[in-house]
């Protein structure tokens, strides 16, 4: 065999080896992905959970529900289309309130957070970051500083009369200036987390209350347990 057979043989085997390492690392990221979806899920579930008795006074027991075009219906009919509801009952079984998740690009990358709303007031009750990468000392205190935490103690989400959006935008507002019930007073030297709060429960709260609300007494029901 010439030097030339000799070269183009060794280039075949070459490109085949490449290949069969290319294909078994793709196998081996798809197999790593499938196997953590379970535990990533579950996180998730366990994180939420911990927020939602955190941000639902007086709730012991939760429930899933979906917002579909057929209105509210549970999640464990299998519904996977629609945003999450997760409702939160007392320790007699009333419902205490509802959580929903929010998320928005902040100073560093995406803020995501679950808050929730009790519809006797129509008001944001609180809220609890599930995710974020702010600056330490600075952005982060949107999780932990308790002057901006009291913004959501009674934060205004009414909806207009028509039933059709908010009766008021949710907006943030310089710091020491909030002088409305929708209004989030900034952190100071963190507006831009500050008002990445503020544009992710406007937009949530605009889409979802709406398709809500009308239906809460769907979510009444003493009897629905927890899933």
């Amino acid at each position: 065999m010439n030097g030339q057979g000799i070269a183009t043989t060794s280039s075949v085997a070459m490109l085949r080896t490449l290949s069969l390492v290319a294909g078994i690392s793709g196998l081996l990221v798809v197999l790593a992905y499938q196997l953590s979806m379970p535990l990533i899920a579950e996180n998730k579930r366990i994180a939420i959970e911990r927020a939602l008795f955190k941000v639902i006074p007086g709730a012991v027991s939760r429930r899933n529900f979906r917002v579909t075009e057929r209105g509210i219906v549970p999640a464990a009919e299998g519904v996977t289309d629609g945003p999450l509801i997760y409702a939160g009952y007392d320790d007699q079984g009333r419902l205490s309130g509802i959580a929903l998740e929010a998320a928005a690009q902040g100073y560093q990358d995406v803020i995501r957070l679950l808050y929730s709303v009790d519809p006797a007031c129509q008001c944001i009750r609180g809220i609890e970051v599930l995710k974020m990468a702010e600056t330490p000392g600075i952005g982060d205190k949107i999780a932990k500083d308790p002057a901006f935490l009291e913004n959501f103690s009674a934060l205004d989400v009414r909806l207009n009369s028509a039933g059709s959006g908010l009766a008021h935008d949710i907006v943030m507002v310089k710091h020491g200036t909030k002088s409305e019930p929708w209004q989030i007073d900034a952190i100071s030297g963190a507006t831009i987390s500050s008002r990445a709060v503020a544009r992710m429960l406007n937009d949530s709260a605009r889409q979802l209350l709406p398709q809500i609300f009308p239906h809460i007494d769907q979510l009444q029901d003493s009897n629905r347990g927890t899933p």
